[in-house]
């Protein structure tokens, strides 16, 4: 009985870190935390961002995987070919190189510093007529406004003060003081400037079958230039002078008021002056007569005719 009391009996039970569940459960609830702090952590980017950020971060996330991959470039911008891709949904249209866009944006910051300048001299017209005694009188017939050629100044005629004598391009006195005035301004800016020369829709007689409307406004235009020059503006300041006769009216209603008859007077914006500029030049025309001069029939499938005079009859 003592022998069996003495005996020691050991029990082994395998150890569990977890009790009765594990610890698997410790692994998901990290997990969830780190999301949940990752969730916060955008939330409170996102309330702190300025729209344009926003805007940017939008952009990331519609950037499609294989411009991603690419580190953000879009391949159509880039030498290589690679297959198995497609058109690319962020190419615009006319894409060539990336020279283009460092074009584009020099073209806007040139567009920006125009703007700027023309804004500034509209403003600068507008504090001349108030204060000068000669435009305040005639402030009714000056309009000011901006447009996509520049800055246009229109001088309106009246029935009560024309601009210049009935039928004829000479300029009245009043006229004239406003453009000598006007003159010395325009010399400010850098932009050329172009005159045009209105006319309403009564037909013009003197007799003289050959002189009309077209001629009438382009006497006028020409003869503004004229008194702008006297008033101290510089002379190759004007880019071109134009007749129009009654093309446009201001009062599409009734084409024989008196306000269609006009002188429009442009500060051209710097895009406008290089595309007339180009057309002036004539390098367009002279590359073409180049072109055909050296043409070789068999090799630019140009087919070159010789006159043959027609047979003399016997």
């Amino acid at each position: 009985m003592s022998a069996e009391k003495a005996r020691i009996i050991v029990k082994r039970v395998a150890p569990s870190s977890g009790g009765r569940h594990g610890g698997g459960w410790k692994i998901a609830y990290a997990d969830f935390m780190t999301a949940m702090m990752a969730f916060f952590l955008v939330m409170w980017l996102l309330s702190i961002s300025s729209p344009k950020q926003l805007e940017g971060i939008a952009e990331h996330f519609r950037m499609p995987l294989r411009v991603a991959l690419a580190g953000g470039e879009k391949s159509s911008l880039s030498t290589s070919m690679i297959p198995g891709g497609g058109d690319d949904v962020v190419k615009t249209d006319g894409e060539v190189k990336n020279a283009d866009s460092d074009g584009d944006r020099q073209n806007q910051s040139d567009d920006a510093a125009d703007a700027d300048r023309l804004a500034i001299m509209k403003k600068r017209l507008d504090d001349l007529i108030e204060k000068s005694p000669v435009f305040r009188q005639f402030r009714s017939q000056i309009l000011i406004d901006i447009t996509t050629e520049g800055l246009r100044l229109q001088i309106v005629d009246s029935d009560n003060r024309p601009m210049f004598d009935l039928a004829s391009a000479r300029v009245v006195p009043h006229m004239q003081a406003i453009l000598r005035e006007l003159g010395p301004a325009l010399n400010d800016l850098p932009n050329k400037i172009t005159l045009s020369g209105h006319t309403d829709a009564i037909v013009y007689t003197n007799g003289d079958r050959s002189y009309g409307n077209w001629e009438l406004s382009a006497d006028r235009a020409n003869a503004s230039r004229r008194e702008l020059v006297m008033g101290g503006m510089n002379e190759d300041k004007v880019l071109r002078v134009m007749g129009l006769a009654d093309s446009m009216h201001l009062d599409k209603v009734n084409p024989r008021n008196p306000i269609n008859r006009r002188i429009s007077v442009i500060v051209l914006n710097h895009r406008t002056q290089e595309r007339i500029e180009r057309e002036n030049s004539g390098d367009a025309q002279t590359t073409r007569i180049s072109t055909l001069t050296n043409a070789d029939p068999a090799r630019d499938n140009v087919k070159l005719t010789s006159f043959k005079p027609p047979a003399r009859a016997n």
